[in-house]
């Protein structure tokens, strides 16, 4: 049965809580232009764009499509329980996913981009700020205290994606950190991604808040049977079905890498 794994809070990758707020408050309301809306013409898309779910995991704030033999670990703050981001996993790759509020006239990401690189640089790491497929990224190397106290780095790819009144993060870890081949097919799972912003006023940078996928008949998700992996899509195929791939597996606590 495919359960929920949890994990808890990382507090390094949450963005409003390593970066300050921009002043002012965003008034809601509906406007699809956007500085990143050249890039996102492949996707990823904003609710707006897309008539429907068509295959996707509905997280609330985020719908996911799935590719087969793909598990995803929902990030659960320890002292609140809110659901702060997804993570999807893929053989030896991860992409974490996080959506926030942003101004209605101006995209964050290359002002983000900047706190980013200047915070891991200041411990010790590196990033680059390079060209990529959804636009600039960082290629950073994340230093960390290895178990014999030594200093160890890890590589990780920041993606970050302007969209209308919202900015959606994506850091890939593991192989699709280093591997082109290995991150393509996660960034595919970046690309099909649907924003629900929601019309409610918004300090910029506040996380859009994410929920446990709810079926139609009102179950979770997680109280549903492992499906096929081989079973064919009939839906589309840039949405692969949820039933395409492994959803949800309970398992213990986990402890994000800082």
């Amino acid at each position: 049965m495919g359960i929920f794994r949890r994990g808890t809070k990382d507090t390094s990758a949450e963005l409003s809580s390593s970066t300050p707020a921009t002043s002012g408050e965003d008034s809601g309301g509906e406007d699809n232009r956007s500085p990143g809306h050249a890039v996102r013409a492949g996707g990823p898309f904003d609710r707006s764009e897309v008539p429907g779910l068509d295959g996707r995991l509905d997280l609330g704030s985020l719908w996911l499509t799935g590719v087969p033999g793909m598990e995803l670990r929902l990030e659960v703050e320890e002292e609140s329980q809110n659901v702060v981001g997804v993570t999807a996993v893929l053989g030896e790759s991860a992409v974490q996913l996080q959506a926030f509020a942003a101004p209605r006239s101006e995209g964050i990401w290359d002002e983000i981009r900047t706190e980013i690189a200047a915070s891991i640089t200041s411990q010790g790491g590196t990033a680059d700020k390079v060209s990529g497929p959804l636009g600039t990224e960082l290629r950073a190397q994340m230093p960390a205290r290895g178990p014999d106290g030594r200093t160890v780095f890890s590589p990780v790819r920041f993606v970050g994606v302007d969209g209308p009144r919202w900015f959606l993060r994506a850091v890939l870890s593991g192989q699709a950190a280093v591997d082109e081949g290995a991150a393509s097919t996660l960034l595919d799972v970046v690309r099909g991604t649907v924003v629900v912003r929601g019309d409610e006023a918004m300090a910029p940078r506040e996380l859009l808040s994410l929920t446990l996928p709810v079926q139609s008949d009102g179950e979770d998700s997680a109280d549903q049977g492992l499906a096929d992996e081989d079973s064919p899509n009939e839906n589309h195929q840039d949405a692969p079905s949820i039933d395409d791939f492994k959803p949800f597996e309970r398992g213990p606590e986990i402890t994000e890498i800082h």
